[in-house]
């Protein structure tokens, strides 16, 4: 029985506020030796990148410049009413 991966957190991981809206940039390792990247609102609608980073920093820097860019308000998603 092959033991289940668990991905280790990286300490680069952290919120990002803009104004009023704030997301958290989440680094995670893959398994295979690079670094996922995703970005949580505050409503847990989650934007993930589909290539993986060879660093944690590489990441980082990525989801900081698409969050410059494009703005925070691009990686906020609406409401789910339940």
């Amino acid at each position: 029985m092959e033991d289940d991966f668990v991905p280790k957190e990286s300490t680069l991981s952290r919120s990002y506020s803009d104004g009023d809206l704030t997301v958290q940039i989440d680094i995670y390792e893959d398994g295979e030796g690079g670094w996922l990247l995703e970005i949580i609102d505050e409503h847990d609608n989650s934007t993930v990148w589909e290539d993986a980073f060879e660093t944690e920093q590489e990441a980082l820097d990525e989801a900081l410049d698409a969050l410059r860019e494009e703005g925070v308000e691009t990686f906020v998603g609406p409401v789910e009413e339940s």
